[in-house]
Formats: structure tokens, C-alpha cells, sequence
């Protein structure tokens, strides 16, 4: 079951952050939005970053129906590439990489970003540490 209700919404200059340093730490990503509760895009990427939404939702939906509950992760793996989606304390990271990413790498990536943008602490203000090792 997804992780509940972020407390406050981040603000879309902290979203796009957080989306700028997932681009950054994910060097396979072509693309990808952060999503409030209610799917509306906080960040995009692309000429029409609002479809990131109703897509997410849609994904969102045949998992959860799928499953008979909501799920946390969906990942799809074609020839032409991947797609991540990831719902964590209320908000949501919808990815599309290359070919064969590394899926335990990406997923924590993403998850990461989004625990950090919904953290009261910090209000979602700066981005996301990065992994271990890494600088």
C-alpha cells in the first residue's frame, strides 16, 4: 500500500529540483515528472508535461486494479526501453529510460527523491543526497 499523505505539498521550484537531480543521478532517464495527490505534474519534462499526469494516473489504475490494491512501484521493461512509476508519502515519480537500466538503482533514486521532497523537515527545499559514494 502506498505511503501516506505527504503533510505539505512541495512547491514546483522544489519539484523541478528534485527532478533535475533524479535526471543527474540517472544518466539512462529520458524523461520524467513528479506528481502531487491528486496526479497534477509539480515537475516535467517534455513539450507537454501535463500528459505526465493523466498517463501516471492511468498507469497507476491498471496496477492497482491488478493487484486488487494500490501498489507502490509499477516497472515495464519493452525493447525500446522502460518505464518506473513510484508513489511514496502522497506524491508520485513516473520515469522513462533506456533499455536495460538498472531497476534497483532507478527505483531507489526515485524513491529517495520523493521521501526527501515530502519531508517536513526540510520542506522539500533542496535536493535530494546523493547515493553513497557517489559526488
Amino acid at each position: 500500500m502506498p505511503d501516506a499523505a505527504a503533510a505539505t505539498l512541495p512547491s514546483g521550484e522544489s519539484a523541478k529540483a528534485a527532478l533535475e537531480f533524479l535526471t543527474e543521478m540517472s544518466p539512462d532517464l529520458r524523461g520524467a515528472a513528479i506528481l502531487g495527490p491528486a496526479n497534477e505534474v509539480l515537475a516535467g519534462t517534455g513539450e507537454e508535461p501535463e500528459r505526465w499526469g493523466e498517463d501516471a494516473a492511468a498507469l497507476f489504475a491498471v496496477a492497482d486494479e491488478a493487484e486488487a490494491a494500490p501498489v507502490e512501484q509499477v516497472h515495464i521493461a519493452t525493447e525500446q526501453g522502460e518505464v518506473f512509476a513510484v508513489r511514496n508519502a502522497g506524491l508520485a515519480a513516473v520515469t522513462v529510460t533506456d533499455r536495460f537500466a538498472l531497476a534497483s538503482l532507478m527505483l531507489f533514486d526515485m524513491r529517495s527523491t520523493l521521501r526527501q521532497l515530502a519531508s517536513p523537515d526540510l520542506g522539500g527545499s533542496e535536493p535530494p543526497e546523493s547515493r553513497q559514494g557517489e559526488g
